[in-house]
């Protein structure tokens, strides 16, 4: 009996040891490679942060007929609150990830082996470091402030966001709930981080040392003064365009959203603009990640779906990465041009997340936020 139990543990654990020598020898395979494999597998799920998973979900399609790619547009805070209870659940839902909310994902799904990076071998060389590492950045999103560029012709509205805590922005300020929308929290965690940066901007806007009256530093007490205002709290960042954004207002307000949402302004009547040179800085820009799931259903199509979302050969990526090529979204591989509509990446004066950093003070802030509503 004791050597039928050896040879079952030997058994198991060369099941095992072939299964990460599998995957060990996908991750070396190129796109030619998996796709036979991914093929076989007919089928894929993303669970995506952003609805233009549609837009992949049928030129992936397009370029790689037999294998159907099941996208789902999950926010970043649905997301990890789901991949939790599926992991709990001892289920696999989503064979690749695309999210933001570095912060959480970091110390809550990739520390705890719910999800695992991938680097395409492709294009690991045309990948910064800081953009490969602990997990794969496809672009840099952001939230920052916005105008209305149809009622305000010469430039932003206000040029230092002290202003926003004034009488004239009281109830024009508008943003998505930071306790429903982890990348909003990111967003006031960030201005506490730079508290330094708010007490010298505030002494510029008025003139005087800032007189904190009980809060914590100068961000907690620019929340602060800014829920005072009447900030008004919506459900998603296209609530928030359509308020800024929308065509023929005489005095619109001015809001948190994405640079890149800028691409829909045509189709949906908006005339959103950043306001890049507000002081200390419109906002926050960060990492969109891939990552696939720690034992995904689909390993060679996960793989390969990742490959097509970093782009192609050709001079701005091909179909993969058209949907991401826009004004306002800043592609991590060197290889690809600037968006020639974008303000420079080294002219954006958004303030760079340090998702570890960040991560140290954001419940804490989350708390705040609370007692504010």
């Amino acid at each position: 009996m004791k050597v039928l139990n050896a040879a079952l543990i030997s058994a198991v654990g060369v099941l095992f040891s072939t299964a990460a020598m599998a995957d060990g020898h996908l991750n070396e395979m190129g796109p030619a490679e998996l796709l036979p494999l991914a093929q076989k597998e007919g089928t894929l799920t993303v669970y995506s942060f952003t609805s233009r998973i549609g837009k992949v979900e049928k030129a992936f399609e397009e370029a790689y007929p037999g294998i159907d790619l099941q996208g789902f547009d999950i926010s970043s805070t649905e997301q990890i609150a789901r991949l939790k209870a599926e992991t709990q659940a001892g289920v696999t839902n989503a064979d690749v990830v695309y999210i933001s909310d570095t912060p959480v994902v970091l110390t809550e799904l990739l520390e705890a082996g719910i999800v695992a990076p991938y680097v395409p071998p492709r294009i690991a060389d045309r990948v910064p470091e800081q953009y490969r590492s602990p997990l794969l950045a496809q672009r840099l999103s952001t939230k920052v402030l916005m105008y209305n560029e149809e009622a305000n012709p010469d430039g932003a509205p206000v040029s230092n966001l002290w202003e926003l805590t004034t009488d004239d922005w009281t109830g024009r300020v508008v943003m998505v709930d930071p306790l429903q929308r982890g990348d909003y929290l990111d967003l006031m965690t960030e201005i506490v981080l730079r508290s330094d940066e708010m007490a010298a901007a505030y002494e510029a806007q008025f003139g005087q040392a800032i007189d904190l009256d009980g809060a914590a530093n100068a961000g907690e007490k620019f929340i602060a003064d800014l829920f005072s205002n009447d900030v008004i709290l919506v459900g998603s960042t296209d609530d928030v365009n359509a308020a800024v954004g929308a065509l023929g207002q005489e005095k619109p307000p001015v809001g948190f959203t994405s640079y890149s949402d800028r691409r829909d302004n045509e189709e949906e009547g908006w005339a959103l603009q950043v306001a890049n040179a507000v002081e200390p800085a419109p906002g926050i820009i960060f990492p969109a990640v891939l990552a696939l799931a720690a034992k995904p259903n689909n390993p060679a199509a996960a793989r390969l779906v990742i490959d097509f979302l970093m782009g192609d050969e050709t001079e701005v990526g091909g179909p993969g990465l058209k949907p991401f090529y826009v004004a306002g979204d800043y592609v991590t591989r060197t290889d690809i041009p600037p968006h020639p509509d974008a303000v420079p990446l080294d002219e954006f004066t958004a303030w760079r997340l340090a998702p570890a950093k960040t991560a140290t003070i954001r419940a804490e802030i989350g708390d705040l936020i609370l007692t504010l509503q």
